[in-house]
């Protein structure tokens, strides 16, 4: 099933339920937020519009963990991501399909679990690192990169340096580098291909390299995105389409 809208944006009045594929609604629009149902369970966000807290419903809309979470995120391998406290001093830690910690909340941001490693940071937004939990909540990579996303296929892409000058690699799950870094922005690993850019914000180019780091596609794309089912959308000016793994584009 998957979530609808009922309701303008803008509004306190929106509300929001989920529809099965036949479009009938199974669970009326009554949340203030939705998500899609992961590992069997929805993220939705009940309450007063200044109160309101995230809970999570199951595929009849009955609350099996209650209201709590100041901000949470899918279930993902049997754990989420759910945060006690405001934006700026709250903490971060995983529970379980119970409602359970798990690990208790101490980081300063969290993803969910991939390939039974979390990305976590310590510290603020600015000067904080980024490391690798395992689901006991111990480090199995330290805190050490100024930023990084989740592993994908075996390798996770990380920067080293600011926001600017930094540049991103990919390291193992030992937290060695395999692919240096050298590459303007790095994308996760999708039927052994990434995206990756050379070049700044504005004016740089993306293409997709292997796991030895070696260009597959050279650079040329204005957007790129993953590889699913030996295809990927890309964008060349304001023109978009998909391409193969040669980078021959298969739809204009």
């Amino acid at each position: 099933m998957t979530w609808i809208r009922i309701g303008e944006y803008g509004t306190k009045y929106i509300k929001w339920g989920y529809i099965d594929k036949t479009g009938k609604i199974v669970i009326k629009p009554q949340f203030n937020e939705a998500e899609n149902f992961s590992d069997g369970l929805a993220l939705v966000k009940v309450g007063d519009w200044n109160t309101d807290k995230y809970v999570y419903i199951d595929k009849t809309g009955k609350i099996v963990i209650d209201p709590q979470f100041d901000d949470a995120k899918n279930f993902s391998e049997g754990l989420a991501c759910v945060k006690i406290g405001d934006w700026k001093t709250g903490k971060w830690g995983y529970i379980d399909k119970t409602g359970e910690f798990v690990i208790d909340p101490q980081f300063d941001d969290a993803e969910n679990f991939s390939e039974d490693l979390a990305l976590v940071r310590i510290g603020d937004w600015d000067t904080g690192k980024y490391g690798y939990i395992d689901k006991t909540g111990d480090f199995v990579i330290v805190p050490q990169f100024d930023d990084a996303e989740r592993f994908s296929e075996g390798l996770a892409s990380v920067r080293v340096g600011g926001r600017d000058t930094g540049k991103w690699g990919y390291v193992d799950k030992t937290g060695d580098f395999v692919i240096n870094p050298q590459f303007d922005f790095a994308g996760n690993f999708s039927e052994g291909l990434a995206s990756v850019k050379i070049g700044d914000w504005k004016t740089g180019k993306w293409c997709y390299i292997d796991k030895t780091g070696e260009f597959v596609i050279d650079p040329q794309f204005d957007e790129a995105g993953d590889f699913s089912e030996g295809l990927a959308n890309v964008k060349i000016g304001d023109k978009l389409g998909y391409i193969d793994k040669t980078g021959k584009m298969i739809l204009e």
